[in-house]
Protein backbone atom coordinates (compact mmCIF):
# COMPACT_ATOMS: atom_id res chain seq x y z
CA UNK A 1 0.00 0.00 0.00
CA UNK A 2 3.08 2.36 1.03
CA UNK A 3 4.40 1.43 -2.50
CA UNK A 4 1.45 2.50 -3.97
CA UNK A 5 1.25 6.09 -2.81
CA UNK A 6 4.71 6.38 -3.13
CA UNK A 7 4.15 5.93 -7.36
CA UNK A 8 1.16 7.93 -7.16
CA UNK A 9 2.70 10.85 -5.13
CA UNK A 10 5.98 10.34 -8.10
CA UNK A 11 2.95 10.57 -10.60
CA UNK A 12 1.48 13.70 -9.35
CA UNK A 13 4.95 15.42 -9.08
CA UNK A 14 5.75 14.60 -12.63
CA UNK A 15 2.08 16.11 -13.65
CA UNK A 16 2.50 19.21 -11.66
CA UNK A 17 5.80 19.79 -13.16
CA UNK A 18 4.76 19.07 -16.77
CA UNK A 19 1.59 21.28 -16.09
CA UNK A 20 3.81 24.26 -14.84
CA UNK A 21 6.24 24.20 -17.07
CA UNK A 22 3.16 24.25 -19.96
CA UNK A 23 1.66 26.99 -18.29
CA UNK A 24 4.53 29.39 -18.57
CA UNK A 25 5.53 28.25 -22.28
CA UNK A 26 1.47 29.09 -22.96
CA UNK A 27 2.20 32.49 -21.49
CA UNK A 28 5.52 33.35 -23.57
CA UNK A 29 3.89 32.27 -26.39
CA UNK A 30 1.16 34.70 -25.80
CA UNK A 31 3.76 37.27 -25.33
CA UNK A 32 5.77 36.82 -28.36
CA UNK A 33 2.18 36.70 -30.38
CA UNK A 34 0.91 39.73 -28.50
CA UNK A 35 4.49 41.20 -29.69
CA UNK A 36 4.46 40.28 -33.07
CA UNK A 37 1.13 41.18 -34.00
CA UNK A 38 1.88 44.65 -32.50
CA UNK A 39 4.71 44.55 -35.36
CA UNK A 40 2.59 43.24 -38.10
CA UNK A 41 0.15 45.85 -37.51
CA UNK A 42 2.85 48.53 -37.95
CA UNK A 43 4.17 46.78 -41.42
CA UNK A 44 0.50 46.62 -41.99
CA UNK A 45 -0.15 49.93 -42.12
CA UNK A 46 2.90 50.21 -44.28
CA UNK A 47 1.42 48.09 -46.63
CA UNK A 48 -1.64 49.63 -47.26
CA UNK A 49 0.34 52.64 -47.99
CA UNK A 50 2.47 50.95 -50.98
CA UNK A 51 -0.24 48.88 -51.55
CA UNK A 52 -2.55 52.39 -52.70
CA UNK A 53 0.67 53.68 -53.87
CA UNK A 54 1.31 50.93 -56.20
CA UNK A 55 -2.76 51.20 -57.66
CA UNK A 56 -2.30 55.24 -58.21
CA UNK A 57 0.76 54.66 -59.91
CA UNK A 58 -0.28 51.97 -62.20
CA UNK A 59 0.90 52.52 -65.92
CA UNK A 60 3.54 54.58 -64.55
CA UNK A 61 6.90 53.19 -63.79
CA UNK A 62 6.47 52.14 -60.64
CA UNK A 63 8.78 49.25 -60.45
CA UNK A 64 10.07 50.45 -56.73
CA UNK A 65 6.99 50.37 -55.00
CA UNK A 66 5.46 46.87 -56.45
CA UNK A 67 8.58 45.26 -55.41
CA UNK A 68 8.56 47.32 -51.52
CA UNK A 69 5.10 46.22 -51.73
CA UNK A 70 5.00 42.49 -52.49
CA UNK A 71 7.68 42.06 -50.08
CA UNK A 72 5.96 44.34 -47.66
CA UNK A 73 3.12 41.91 -48.12
CA UNK A 74 5.06 38.01 -48.20
CA UNK A 75 6.67 39.12 -44.60
CA UNK A 76 3.22 40.35 -43.09
CA UNK A 77 1.48 36.78 -44.49
CA UNK A 78 4.69 34.57 -43.11
CA UNK A 79 4.47 36.61 -39.43
CA UNK A 80 0.62 35.79 -39.28
CA UNK A 81 1.56 32.33 -40.03
CA UNK A 82 4.21 31.86 -37.23
CA UNK A 83 1.51 33.55 -34.96
CA UNK A 84 -0.69 30.90 -36.33
CA UNK A 85 1.52 28.02 -35.33
CA UNK A 86 1.62 29.52 -31.91
CA UNK A 87 -2.04 28.08 -31.06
Amino acid sequence: MAELREELKKLEDTVLQQRDELRVKLHLAKADARDEWEELERKWAEAQVKFAQVQKAAGESSEGVEAAARLLGEELLKGYERIRRLF
